[in-house]
């Protein structure tokens, strides 16, 4: 028959969603998981099959985008936002900093932080000379209307779809999702792409002879003993093999493509003259941020939203001088010239244990013993919640590194980006632009250009601040930079998702490696 091997080669998967749907239908992946009791791998390899032998074709495609609330969400629709409650506190009470509002709100310092900065941008508050919160008011609706509305909208509905929001609610329902750190998110953004499949011509032809035959898409998976002796297997319906299957490939032994990498990095930088630095996973709030002039209220602190440590949550201590000289910079300036943050530093709050979230605490840790002039650079593992995409990983590795010396400058900085950029990376297109980080001035952003995913940033990089050496006991100018590796890889590799360098599957890294 025309299409005997066809036929013999189909799943009892593809069988039965031929025999079950017409020319007409279009088809889709809830509605053969509902009409066919398929779970959603058999239905994603059903599709994968019956179109690789030409049976179905996509008839359109269609992405949307659904917001729901998380827990957190829910939390601050009940008990309200901390932007409200910092304006209904403030609109009682007068003469209240920062973290005195955090303080009497029970809130983070970082939280407050954010929500005075978001109040701020939304023109409802302001900070006086005395560093206190002051009301400021405001014709019209608030973006505070806008986000309670979306929350009691979310909370009545569950799941609401892009299309179903005004451009303000989605807007602001599409910042708030992205906004990292552990639980901080309110809203929950899923994307879905809806695909409607359609039978092919051919497609009918198949599944019309298979009625002729009587094929149902039930066969037999397995001989055994019973089937054997009541004779059934003479009257059930066996899958055809294909013997000319070419068989897998055999790859020597080697190593990770990844591993290689990181050792190429390490070696060219010893190669250069550096030392190697490398500490501990879990850090304390201290080296993570406060010894980086990061302030314990301010809203910088949410680009390094970190994963806390449930037990211990604390440090016993933290080295002395080191504490006592970072928290009076923080707090008046202490003598780096600095006016400082203006408020009472938390010296419980700095011991609190966290996964460290960026390699740049140990190069603050390394200037508590580093020699002048010196070098020196890690490979470093950090922790921070994100969205992961093609571009993004909650667990990934930064390459961090300090150049010590009275005569380096931002030429010098310069030429090391460029280095890690063009011959690290291998990037042909790179551009440099200006940044913001508390502990770097001026700071310096590094951008390369990918074939496929268009413009991303490797990192940051600056002088570190008088406010963020002095302290540790370093005089001099201190170059710093903090990398993505795992991003300089993606480039190097060939690669177009980050994910691949960490899949168990090597094979299509493999592939890419050798072109």
């Amino acid at each position: 028959m025309e299409h005997d091997l066809l036929i013999k080669g189909l799943h009892p998967l593809e069988v039965r969603l031929l025999l079950h749907f017409k020319a007409e239908d279009e088809i889709s992946s809830p509605q053969v998981q509902e009409e066919l009791a398929f779970n959603l791998g058999q239905c994603n390899q059903a599709f994968n099959w019956l179109a690789g032998k030409g049976l179905l074709a996509e008839k359109s495609r269609e992405t949307t985008v659904e917001f729901s609330l998380t827990v957190l969400g829910q939390t601050y629709r009940q008990e309200g936002l901390p932007e409200e409650r910092i304006l209904k506190l403030v609109s009682t009470e007068s003469a209240l900093t920062l973290p005195e509002l955090a303080d009497r709100l029970t809130l983070e310092k970082s939280d407050a932080g954010s929500a005075f900065g978001a109040l701020a941008k939304a023109g409802l508050a302001a900070m006086n000379d005395h560093k206190q919160v002051i009301l400021k008011k405001v014709s019209g609706a608030s973006y505070l209307d806008t986000l309670r509305g979306l929350l009691d909208r979310l909370a009545g509905e569950g799941t609401l779809k892009q299309s179903a929001l005004t451009e303000a609610e989605a807007e602001l329902a599409a910042g708030l999702s992205r906004k990292r750190g552990a639980g901080k998110s309110l809203f929950r953004m899923v994307e879905k792409e809806d695909i409607l499949y359609k039978l092919t011509p051919l497609a009918l032809e198949v599944a019309e002879s298979l009625r002729q035959r009587g094929v149902t898409g039930e066969e037999i998976g397995a001989i055994t003993p019973e089937l054997l002796q009541s004779g059934r297997w003479r009257e059930g319906n066996f899958r055809g093999y294909n013997l000319n299957i070419p068989p897998l490939r055999v790859h020597l032994g080697r190593k990770n493509p990844y591993v290689e990498f990181l050792e190429l990095l390490k070696n060219k930088l010893a190669a250069l003259g550096f030392e190697e630095y490398d500490g501990p996973l879990l850090e304390t709030e201290f080296w993570n941020s406060d010894a980086l002039f990061m302030p314990q209220f301010h809203s910088a602190r949410d680009i390094h939203d970190v994963y806390y440590i449930a037990e211990p949550t604390h440090a016993r201590e933290i080295e002395q001088p080191y504490l006592d000289q970072v928290a009076a910079t923080h707090t008046d300036g202490w003598n780096t010239g600095s006016l400082g943050w203006r408020y009472p530093f938390d010296r419980d709050f700095t011991r609190r244990m966290i996964l460290r979230s960026h390699g740049t605490v140990l190069s603050a840790k390394a200037l508590t013993y580093a020699k002048i002039p010196g070098k020196y650079f890690g490979v470093v593992r950090c922790f921070r919640y994100d969205q992961v995409d093609a571009t993004h990983l909650a667990d990934f590795y930064q390459t961090e590194g300090i150049v010590l010396g009275e005569e380096v400058n931002l030429r010098t900085l310069l030429g090391l980006l460029k280095m890690f950029a063009e011959e690290v990376a291998g990037a042909k297109e790179v551009k440099y632009v200006p940044g913001y980080f508390p502990f770097t001035e001026p700071s310096v952003e590094v951008h390369i250009r990918h074939p496929e995913l268009g413009w991303f940033e490797l990192g940051g990089s600056g002088i570190f601040r008088p406010e963020v050496t002095r302290p540790l006991g370093i005089d001099v100018p201190v170059l710093a930079w903090g990398l993505g590796i795992d991003r300089m890889a993606l480039m190097a590799l060939g690669l177009n998702d980050l994910r691949e360098l960490f899949t168990p599957d090597i094979e299509q890294v493999r592939l890419r490696r050798r072109k």
